[in-house]
């Protein structure tokens, strides 16, 4: 969902540039199957009956990339950062004999030269990752976070810690899952700027290529850490980047697009850890004022 490091590796003979990804723009086909569920598919099924739905085009991601770039005196690395966040980058880089390495965190919506090399340096290679936010960040939420779906509203957690049947690396292991039919009200937990999005998705299932298919919504919080709302609904994003949500806004539909099982919310807050996201521990609001913690098989209510 856009939020691992990424690395590439490019000849410094050469620009190294990494574009967003595209927007989803067309049609897809909606109906139900045998069991009355409703199916999202690029081609109708055989008896042709299906509703045709328009997706409409969606903003690209934002850029984050090392880019190199020809100076007077040999050339550069540059980190580019479009994100509306803070984004730290590393950066591996060898030529002729010289290896070289630098690490930065970019100021959101600004560019920064990480290393240069001299002329004549000849043909080399870099490598790069980045990881949205400032390691310095750190997760102080001012009051637990609202369950995310209608006040009043009830679901049962599926996922949580201390399981981990899906949830096994430091990026997930304090994510929550919460079954959700498709088409449930998806509502902020908690107060933010949306930094990215991605609507144009209609497949799910448990399949490789289906791992960077889920619709979702990502929120900054003012404390530098990030809410990813994932396997949302396709064509249901009601939010765009740069737009600041409020504690209970109704932001998506929940879904069943990308790595999924079933239709379900994947709800997680993230922090990077020193170039590496790390998922933080969250409770949620309970009656009178508590808090409370989830737990796999255990009902969630929104207060």
């Amino acid at each position: 969902m856009r939020s691992r490091p990424r690395s590439g590796r490019y000849l410094l003979a050469a620009l190294a540039l990494c574009a967003g990804s595209p927007g989803a723009n067309g049609e897809v086909y909606r109906y139900q199957d045998p069991d009355g569920h409703w199916v999202f598919a690029d081609r109708p099924p055989a008896d042709g009956h299906a509703q045709s739905v328009a997706v409409a085009a969606e903003p690209g991601a934002p850029r984050m990339a090392v880019e190199l770039r020809a100076e007077a005196a040999g050339g550069a690395l540059y980190a580019v950062n479009q994100c509306r966040c803070p984004v730290e980058f590393g950066v591996r880089a060898r030529w002729a004999t010289t290896d070289a390495s630098a690490r930065k965190v970019v100021a959101p919506q600004s560019e920064e030269q990480l290393l240069k090399f001299p002329a004549g340096a000849g043909r080399g290679t870099f490598e790069y990752t980045y990881v949205v936010g400032d390691p310095a960040a750190v997760h102080r939420p001012s009051q637990p976070y609202a369950a995310p779906f209608a006040l009043g509203a009830s679901y049962k957690v599926t996922q949580a810690p201390p399981d981990s049947v899906t949830h096994v690396d430091a990026a997930s292991h304090d994510a929550i899952d919460i079954a959700m039919p498709v088409g449930t009200p998806v509502h902020a937990a908690r107060e933010g700027v949306v930094i990215n999005i991605a609507r144009g998705f209609f497949r799910g299932g448990m399949k490789i290529e289906n791992l960077d298919e889920s619709n979702f919504v990502q929120v900054l919080h003012d404390d530098g850490t990030t809410a990813i709302y994932a396997h949302l609904q396709l064509d249901t994003v009601r939010v765009r980047p740069g737009q600041h949500v409020a504690r209970g806004e109704y932001i998506a539909n929940s879904g069943n697009t990308g790595f999924s099982s079933g239709p379900h919310l994947h709800f997680v807050v993230l922090r990077n850890g020193g170039l590496r996201p790390v998922s933080v521990p969250v409770t949620f609001a309970g009656p009178a004022g508590s808090s409370v913690v989830p737990r796999s098989g255990v009902m969630l209510s929104a207060y």
